[in-house]
Formats: structure tokens, C-alpha cells, sequence
């Protein structure tokens, strides 16, 4: 399903060429989801691809969107990479249902969805196109007091606790396998930049500062203790 571009489609690219420059922080979401990969992985929101180019050395991967300019932009910057395959669907369209025939063994969905409106019904349909003991891995903004007006912007519905999101995925029929906090010292910048500064998108200079200073350090320490809380929320569940 595609739709008509909006404004907050527009804010949705903006946001993706920014974040392009945080390099350093993919890096670590790679190295937290890599882990949990198997072979055949939907890439459930791919935006322009920030962290597609962390998924070419399997064996098969379908990266999906909603903004069709994003899937084009995508499709564009890995058209070397004939095991990446680009589609423009919506996790809650029926026809996301279709790409059960792939059987995909991982299902990559990071900062995605707090975007989907039916978050639950968006989860029983990865539930559904999982093989038998696939794994679903989430980076999700944590909790509601950080929403302000960047998150308004980008569309999102909402931020997530550990216990709506458990709650929620359970629901869906998946088993918990990891729920942790994720990126302490992006909690704050965020809560400055939804209560003090009220920031209507991201900075390119804290950007800039956050991926060169704090995330290559930040990102070794919290391998080794999990933050008390954070701006994210990493998962990953099981289908039984």
C-alpha cells in the first residue's frame, strides 16, 4: 500500500538525511541486532537505507517502507546488491502477509513503530510471516514523558514503557527473549529537547557531538551494564 506523500513524510526524509551522519551510532545499533540475524530478513521500515548497509551479507534481504521516495532512494543507493530487495508496503497492509512465501527466519523493525498506528495488529502480522522460531528485533523510543515536538513531527503515536511493550508483544503472540534500556545519555538530550528547547527536529551539531563523542564510548559501557533507563528501548522477541 502507498499513499500520498505528506508533511510528515517530508520531515520523515529531512530526519534521514540528518541521521545519515550518525555513523558511528548504526555502528552500534550493528553490533547490538547482529547478534539476533539469521539468513532471510525482512527490514521492516527502512527509511533511505541508514541501516540497510548493515544487512548485505545475508542472504536475502526485503527491506520495506511506507514513503515511497525513501523505498526509491533505498532501492537506488544498494542497486549493487542483488540479495536486497525493495518494496514500498505497510506493516498493517493485508498484503504484508504475503511475504510469509519468504521465510524469513529475522525481522528488523528499529525506530519504526512508534509510526504504525496499530502497533498491534503490526506485530501479528510479523508474527505471521516468521518461520517457526524467527526472531523479531525493535529499537522503540522509551517512555512517554520524553514526547515533544520532534516526535510529533516524525508521526509518532507514541513512546513505549517495558511493560506496554511486553504486554503488547505477548499479545501478538511472541515470546520475550530481551527487553533493555538503550542509549542513557540520549534520554536526556531528548528530554532538553522536548521540555527546554522544544526542538522541532534533530540537530545536525548535537548530532554531530553525540556520534563522534558519546556514542563510541557510551556504546562499549552499556555492551557490559544495562542502563537504569534510556531514550530507547531494545527487544527482541520469538516466534514459539
Amino acid at each position: 500500500m502507498t499513499r500520498l506523500a505528506s508533511t510528515t513524510d517530508q520531515y520523515t526524509l529531512l530526519d534521514q538525511k540528518l541521521m545519515a551522519r550518525a555513523t558511528r551510532y548504526f555502528a552500534w545499533q550493528a553490533r547490538v541486532v547482529k547478534p539476533h540475524l539469521g539468513a532471510r530478513v525482512i527490514e521492516a521500515g527502512c527509511g533511505t537505507g541508514n541501516f540497510t548497509r548493515h544487512l548485505t551479507g545475508r542472504d536475502l534481504v526485503m527491506s520495506t517502507d511506507v514513503v515511497e521516495e525513501c523505498v526509491e532512494r533505498a532501492r537506488s543507493r544498494f542497486a549493487g546488491h542483488p540479495n536486497l530487495q525493495f518494496r514500498c508496503l505497510d506493516i498493517q497492509d493485508p498484503a504484508f502477509l504475503d511475504l510469509k512465501a519468504l521465510r524469513a527466519d529475522t525481522i528488523v523493525c528499529l525506530n519504526v513503530l512508534e509510526h504504525v498506528r496499530e502497533d498491534l495488529l503490526a506485530l501479528k502480522h510479523m508474527h505471521h510471516v516468521l518461520v517457526p522460531g524467527g526472531r523479531a528485533i525493535f529499537l522503540l523510543p522509551a517512555f512517554e514523558s520524553l514526547y515533544g515536538p520532534i516526535d510529533r513531527n516524525l508521526g509518532h503515536y507514541r513512546r513505549y514503557s517495558k511493560k506496554s511493550w511486553t504486554e503488547t508483544a505477548k499479545r501478538a503472540g511472541f515470546k520475550i527473549d530481551r527487553v533493555r534500556y538503550f542509549n542513557l545519555i540520549g534520554f536526556f538530550g531528548w528530554w532538553v529537547n522536548a521540555h527546554v528547547t522544544r526542538r522541532q527536529m534533530h540537530s545536525p551539531a548535537q548530532i554531530g557531538v553525540f556520534d563522534r563523542f558519546a556514542a563510541p564510548l557510551q556504546s562499549r559501557i552499556e555492551e557490559w551494564i544495562e542502563p537504569p533507563l534510556g531514550q530507547s528501548i531494545f527487544s527482541v522477541l520469538e516466534k514459539a
